[in-house]
């Protein structure tokens, strides 16, 4: 069963609101094996409904909508389905009794316009509105079957999990689940992490492999269909294997994981304490952990050391090293990395300095970065780095990079 969502509301159009349902939608059709190929969405306006309709009759066979199944002149989405399949609108008894009941138990005027939600598609499976008026409705003709949901998500989703969701259990039979899993790799670009795995990207079949990259990581997602959840999982691992033997080396999380979430998991295991000294990072590397809840533990403090008189007077970088190698030199990284642990007591002290543009300094170009980590006890070491992209994208990368080598250094520690 190929499936499209089709969200009616000149809203998500105007973008006063996102399209969650047809997050939610999608994801529920991964669970029950079917395939979601296109989202649409189209504003209130019938003939731009229709088109959109008919667009989705030669390329699926389930067609769910959310939204216009409201009371007013706007809400099109039956009266248009009705047009176009040539079915007529019936009342709905128990759906108008429930309607009524529930204008007696406010208090409240029913006007003559709330019949309307109780129209359905005759020779429809009405669906119970719970928790609102609109009931909505299945029903299939010529092979395609289209399911009618509410817009608000808190009718929409309890009536599919309730009623939606059975439905096409039993239209199904038997179903595959859809188990997906994300690899997330940083420190590789993606032609090169392409490169690498080309034949098992070449010869996908069952499971797909599917790469993206996006703010300087790529990411590969892996999808299996099975009739067992606990099979496709097996043939995720098997794939996952395979793929981590080529590029383990810069692979770092799975999902929703990122750079920063991992790193701070891995200071909270080895319950290590970190201080940060940031220049062209200006902070960046500290908000992005201490964004994470449960950080105050392990996140000692840091300093924005952007000019020299700070990395003199605040972390005690020596004259000669400013005027001999720079600002934007491995030692001044390496000094700003040792102090800054030594003046907050932390376990390690971590440093950002360099050119994020849009001019050279001291000779050396724009994207040139020096990162430096100090672990107690250990040999304080620099990474050097040439990175290419807007002001912006530089430091983000800079501070990814810190979380990815302190992650390598980290992992030797397990």
């Amino acid at each position: 069963m190929n499936a499209e969502i089709i969200a009616v509301g000149s809203e998500l159009l105007l973008g006063q609101i996102a399209n969650t349902n047809a997050q939610f939608l999608s994801k529920q059709m991964a669970d029950l094996g079917i395939n979601v190929y296109f989202h649409t969405v189209v504003g209130d306006n019938a003939s731009r409904l229709r088109k959109a309709i008919e667009i989705a009759q030669t390329r699926a066979n389930l067609i769910i909508f959310t939204g216009g199944l409201g009371p007013t002149k706007d809400d099109l989405t039956k009266e248009t389905i009705a047009n176009l399949l040539n079915r007529k609108l019936i009342i709905d008894e128990e759906a108008l009794q429930s309607i009524r009941a529930y204008f007696a138990r406010t208090k409240q005027i029913m006007t003559e316009n709330n019949v309307k939600q109780a129209l359905v598609l005759e020779g429809a499976e009405v669906l119970k509105n719970d928790y609102g008026m609109a009931p909505g409705m299945a029903l299939t003709i010529d092979e395609i079957t289209y399911i009618l949901l509410p817009g608000p998500p808190k009718e929409m989703q309890p009536m599919f999990l309730n009623y939606g969701r059975p439905f096409l259990m039993r239209k199904l039979g038997r179903h595959e689940r859809i188990e997906s899993r994300v690899l997330r790799f940083f420190g590789i670009g993606e032609s090169q992490l392409e490169t690498e795995i080309e034949d098992f990207i070449s010869h996908q079949s069952n499971p797909t492999i599917a790469p993206l990259a996006g703010d300087g990581e790529v990411t590969l997602r892996l999808t299996a269909k099975h009739h067992s959840s606990a099979e496709a999982q097996k043939m995720l691992d098997k794939t996952e294997r395979a793929i981590l033997q080529r590029i383990g080396a810069y692979f770092y999380g799975y999902n929703e994981e990122t750079l920063f979430s991992k790193t701070l998991e891995k200071l909270q295991q080895h319950r290590l304490t970190i201080a940060s000294a940031e220049s062209l990072t200006g902070g960046l590397f500290a908000q992005q952990l201490t964004a994470i809840p449960g950080a105050s533990q392990t996140i000692k403090g840091g300093i924005v050391c952007y000019t020299n008189d700070i990395k003199k007077r605040l972390l005690h970088v020596s004259e000669e090293i400013l005027q001999m190698d720079g600002a934007v030199s491995a030692p001044c990284a390496r000094a700003l990395a040792e102090n800054v642990r030594k003046l907050y007591e932390s376990d390690i002290g971590i440093s950002f300095t360099g050119l994020a543009g849009p001019g050279s300094l001291e000779g050396k170009p724009v994207g040139t970065v020096y990162i430096g980590i100090a672990i107690h006890n250990e040999p304080t070491e620099v990474f050097s780095l040439s990175l290419a992209g807007s002001r912006e994208a530089i430091r983000m990368r800079t501070a990814k990079y810190g979380a990815y080598y302190l992650l390598k250094k980290l992992a030797v520690h397990s």
